[in-house]
């Protein structure tokens, strides 16, 4: 995980990883972009990324999960293009949703 954050920030990229169930999920600029499981990275399927890629591959990070661009760890490599990727990714997702407002608690009779 060390390793794929290092090479994202050699590009500038403002990325963090968070332990979830056992695995890690990518947050580039804030942003989920996908899960590192198994040491590959799954990228949410977007079509400015599947162009990036010359073959793309796809694959499921757990059971029962929606199918992922799958980038084996030897991808990694290449700093620039791995940045390209996932910040092409990032761009084709839509913006987040905005949080609702709380509500002030209730007093139970």
């Amino acid at each position: 995980m060390n390793y794929l954050l290092d090479q994202l920030d050699q590009s500038g990229g403002v990325c963090s990883a968070r332990k979830m169930f056992g695995e890690y999920c990518l947050y580039y600029h804030g942003r989920p972009v996908g899960l590192v499981c198994n040491e590959q990275l799954y990228l949410k399927d977007t079509e400015p990324g599947r162009a990036l890629m010359t073959h793309p591959a796809e694959g499921a990070p757990f059971p029962g999960a929606r199918p992922h661009l799958l980038l084996c760890a030897d991808d990694w490599d290449d700093h620039h293009w791995l940045h390209q990727i996932v910040r092409a990714t990032l761009d084709a997702l839509p913006p987040p949703k905005p949080k609702a407002p709380k509500r002030p608690a209730t007093k139970l009779r």
